[in-house]
């Protein structure tokens, strides 16, 4: 079958994450540049932290639209297609302009001798695009980190902080404080910086970095008081995060755009009711599961969970189980198409070690057989753990085609 030019294009971007991660900003820096990306002329908020990036991205991009704002939006990752992670005015990149920025970058890169990543050039591609479009607010997802990330070489206006806890440590570090010191690395000289609530041994670390930069870090003390449409206390706080790092950007803020935006968010895979009893969650990590656990408990009191569970190799399964247990009274694990998910036999062995009882454990051979058994299952049923899950299941859930990546 003859493949289109836009396929062959992301065929291309695909092929660099043999490159893997490569932490550093000399790389993207001469790439952002030589493509023409920067200086892009727009207001750009930057978005570090460890859970809730995707969601206060999505509130601040809402809000700012609702405002006149011309908006342009990256996060990471996608859930199915790739274009989910660019997106002009809430409305994702066409294949047009994917294939044709890419066909800049690729002439560009072609004698490199340190090829970029798949990461660097999705970044210079959602930058050319936004330029292209005419953005006047940028909101920028760090991919992981921040000091290093490739996203930290794009000048700011803002930086935001959200909750930080332990997750991809054998990048980030093994304690609190050496996770705060990468995110803390997206604060810039002189720009202002907001915050939601920190650990303690966290917010030591961003006030101290922000000292040396003749900044401060303003943390959100109380939830936003507006309706939301992303469900769970937690997003409240997102809520009021996004809203400080609108105005720590000098964006407008008028109440009907608040309360627009806010009330009308969409952002998949964040305790996403798919189904009247059927929940997609992202939670990947220990902090995240909590709070997946306590909004679970609010939604549906007393009850316990057939459990869709699938995670990545590096995760840590036991801080995830030991807080998701109490509620699930059956672990189903399906194979996923991703090679960073653990084999289902894999995770079963990782959920018994755990103190999870083996008999409630069981493995999966089809992802597509073990999600028509629990839909067809009594509700609820909570599918979480990978990003890369909740993915191939939206795809199957909408007949659509799966692409992850391995970034």
């Amino acid at each position: 079958m003859c493949r289109t030019a836009n396929q062959t294009m992301l065929d291309w971007l695909y092929s660099a994450q043999r490159f893997g991660v490569k932490p550093g900003l000399d790389a993207v820096a001469r790439l952002l540049a030589a493509c023409g990306a920067l200086p892009c002329g727009a207001r750009v908020i930057h978005v570090a932290g460890t859970n809730g990036k995707g969601s206060t991205c999505a509130m601040a991009e809402a809000v700012a639209r609702r405002a006149g704002l011309r908006t342009g939006l990256f996060t990471s990752p996608h859930l199915v297609r790739f274009h989910e992670r660019i997106r002009v005015n809430g409305e994702m990149i066409p294949d047009e302009a994917v294939e044709r920025h890419l066909a800049v970058l690729r002439g560009l890169a072609a004698d490199w001798e340190s090829p970029p990543t798949f990461f660097e050039l999705a970044l210079a591609l959602a930058m050319r695009y936004f330029a292209e479009e005419k953005a006047e607010l940028i909101i920028l997802e760090t991919g992981m980190g921040g000091r290093l990330d490739a996203t930290n070489a794009v000048p700011k206006s803002a930086a935001a902080i959200t909750p930080i806890g332990l997750d991809h440590m054998q990048y980030l570090g093994d304690s609190i404080a050496a996770v705060a010191g990468e995110k803390a690395g997206i604060i810039q000289r002189g720009t202002p910086v907001v915050s939601s609530p920190q650990p303690e041994e966290a917010a030591r670390v961003l006030d101290a970095r922000a000292r040396a930069l003749d900044t401060r870090v303003q943390y959100v003390a109380e939830p936003s008081p507006w309706p939301c449409g992303l469900v769970g206390d937690h997003q409240r706080m997102n809520a009021a995060l996004a809203l400080a790092a609108l105005e720590a950007a000098g964006c407008p803020l008028p109440e009907a755009a608040v309360a627009g935006g806010l009330s009308g968010v969409q952002w998949p895979g964040r305790f996403e009711e798919v189904f009247p009893g059927v929940v997609m969650d992202g939670a990947h990590n220990p902090h995240a599961a909590r709070v997946l656990a306590d909004t679970w408990r609010r939604v549906f009191p007393g009850r316990k969970a057939r459990c869709l569970f699938a995670v990545s190799a590096d995760k840590d399964v036991s801080g995830v189980a030991g807080v998701l247990a109490p509620l699930v009274e059956e672990w189903i694990l399906p194979p996923v198409d991703s090679p960073r998910v653990s084999a289902p036999a894999d995770t079963a062995g990782r959920l018994r070690a755990a103190g999870v009882d083996g008999a409630r454990v069981r493995p999966a051979a089809a992802l597509g057989e073990a999600l028509d058994a629990v839909l067809r299952a009594p509700r609820p049923v909570l599918i979480c753990g990978s990003f890369f899950l909740l993915g191939q299941v939206r795809a199957l859930l909408d007949s659509k085609p799966y692409r992850p990546s391995a970034q």
